[in-house]
């Protein structure tokens, strides 16, 4: 006759069945990882045939100046002491500018994987002026040379440049060549030279089409930017350094509409500087942030910021199976614990094999999520995955506990854990809270499920008789 196990060895077998199964989970974890990798490589193919996310920054009027610096070397051991010209740069902020922008986003597939892309109208203008006080800069006027100047735009990857870029001065176009551009997109960009002899204030005009994926970044520069973006892409998030105010951004299903304005008392930047800022970082999601130990590295020159627009994605399946996969261990636990309470309270006995076996279904539905997302969409994926599991365990349910009415109990558990899991997967704010209640009547229910239970009772009358069978 098979030993009975008291219900505390039953509650111990199926806590350890159930950290067992943490393993499969951490592995179903790997591989959405693994596949979220291979999407974003198949984005990057894409975009390597097209144009990576976009940071544009300009104009910016560059003048060059000569300057006279002393040096000091050890010549047959005695110090001399002399002299060089060398040539530098001034980089002059324009007083104000204006930039408008249109998006025009597309969806572009490979396999089963997709990736935004875009292609963007830029035109803007922006006013120059010399200022008066450049001794201040430690340059004197005569030192400028004005008729070498030039004025740069940047944009981070300039193979999405169309043909039809343009670059006019008092409505004067100037022939733009390739490079040279600004530092704060990388030093890619485009320049165009221009005879400033006159040092009188000039308005630069300019306009160009470029082509990026899956975000835009804009580095504002001078006193005043203010900077328009409108785009029929109805998914926008706005990051970086800057964000629109709510009454400046209107989001709706036909696309948005946002605006920035800027000034360089928010950049902290000078209108003259003697160096380029060099580039935002850009996080692997397009949002930029700064590093505070590059702009806090001495003689470094500042590092730029930026506003970001991001094309997402509504359904970002990976991190939505991702999250998914972080509430597995509370679906084994609810269903190990329905087992139990039929074990111990029903008196219908659950071996450990069939606990694992049931594990492993619970598991299973993080897989088939994944595999079936990535074909037919998230909410379909999850439609079949869940009836598929819910259908498996509930019949498995029958024969493990002996009855059709107590597997009815597992299937409608299941249909309401697996519908709140979708709840709390479209409410992420309110996750913690629901996730948090939800425990607590759980442990509430079984704590008055099991209040009349002695989890040691086998043993104490294994005892009893033992004592009785020896009295005898």
């Amino acid at each position: 006759m098979a030993r009975e196990r008291s219900p505390g060895m039953k509650l111990l077998f199926a806590a350890l069945v159930g950290a067992a199964l943490i393993i499969p989970l951490l592995m179903v974890y790997g591989l959405v990882s693994d596949r979220q990798h291979q999407a974003r490589v198949a984005q990057d193919s894409i975009a390597a045939g097209w144009a990576g996310p976009q940071v544009v920054s300009g104009p910016v009027l560059v003048i060059p100046y000569n300057d006279e610096r002393v040096t000091s070397e050890v010549v047959d051991g005695r110090t001399v002491t002399r002299t060089v010209r060398v040539r530098d740069e001034l980089y002059l902020s324009p007083e104000r500018q204006q930039v408008d922008t249109k998006i025009d986003p597309d969806v572009k597939e490979r396999a089963i994987y997709k990736s935004v892309i875009y292609s963007v109208g830029l035109t803007g203008s922006a006013e120059f002026s010399l200022p008066d006080d450049l001794a201040r800069f430690g340059v004197e006027r005569d030192q400028l040379l004005l008729d070498e100047a030039e004025i740069r735009l940047g944009m981070s990857d300039p193979r999405g440049l169309q043909t039809d870029a343009r670059l006019a001065v008092g409505g004067e176009a100037l022939a733009l060549k390739p490079g040279n551009g600004v530092a704060a997109s990388g030093g890619a960009g485009v320049h165009a030279f221009y005879d400033w002899s006159a040092a009188e204030p000039v308005a630069v005009q300019w306009s160009y089409t470029l082509r990026g994926s899956r975000s835009f970044s804009l580095v504002p520069r001078g006193k005043d930017t203010q900077w328009t973006a409108s785009s029929s892409w109805p998914h926008p998030s706005f990051a970086g350094s800057f964000l629109p105010g709510d009454d400046d951004r209107t989001i709706g299903g036909d696309g948005f509409e946002a605006k920035w304005s800027i000034s360089n008392l928010a950049l902290g930047q000078a209108m003259v500087m003697e160096e380029d800022p060099r580039a935002p970082f850009i996080e692997e999601d397009g949002a930029p942030m700064i590093y505070p130990e590059a702009v806090a590295e001495r003689g470094a020159a500042p590092q730029s910021m930026a506003a970001t627009i991001r094309l997402v994605d509504p359904v970002d399946l990976y991190s939505r199976v991702d999250r998914a996969v972080k509430y597995g261990f509370l679906f084994i636990g609810f269903t190990f614990l329905a087992f139990l309470m039929f074990d111990v309270v029903g008196g219908a006995r659950v071996a450990a094999a069939e606990y694992l076996l049931t594990g492993a279904g619970l598991v299973l539905f993080f897989v088939m999520l994944l595999a079936f997302a990535e074909m037919i969409g998230f909410v379909l994926a999850y439609l079949v995955a869940s009836a598929a599991i819910i259908g498996l365990l509930t019949s498995y349910s029958a024969a493990v506990l002996g009855s059709w009415k107590r597997a009815q109990v597992i299937g409608g558990l299941l249909v309401g854990l697996y519908a709140l899991l979708y709840v709390l997967l479209n409410l992420e704010a309110w996750s913690l809270v629901i996730g948090s209640i939800l425990l607590f009547v759980a442990l509430a229910a079984v704590m008055y499920a099991t209040r009349k239970i002695d989890w040691s009772s086998v043993n104490r009358r294994e005892e009893a008789e033992a004592e009785g069978y020896a009295a005898s």
